[in-house]
């Protein structure tokens, strides 16, 4: 089975999420649908980055990598442009 980790950004107040499911599509319609209490007071949501990995162990440990201060720098270095409004 494959996992993804995922980046939402909320489109109520511009924060970011992050989270891993072995469902995208799905995850992301809990998000929105309000079924998920992190986040249902801040929908809706765009999914703004993903990752996959082959098996779940893999994906929570570069889940909780990315909600690091580390992760969380990578992740704005890789998404600078969409950060900054930019269009590729």
């Amino acid at each position: 089975m494959f996992y993804y980790i995922y980046v939402l950004r909320s489109l109520k107040d511009g924060d970011l999420y992050t989270g891993y499911t072995n469902n995208l599509r799905h995850r992301l319609d809990e998000h929105n649908n309000g079924k998920v209490n992190s986040t249902k007071n801040r929908i809706p949501f765009e999914l703004i980055y993903f990752e996959g990995c082959i098996n779940q162990q893999d994906a929570t440990h570069r889940e909780k990598y990315l909600k690091t201060a580390w992760g969380k720098r990578y992740l704005k270095q890789r998404m600078k442009n969409y950060l900054m409004g930019a269009i590729s």
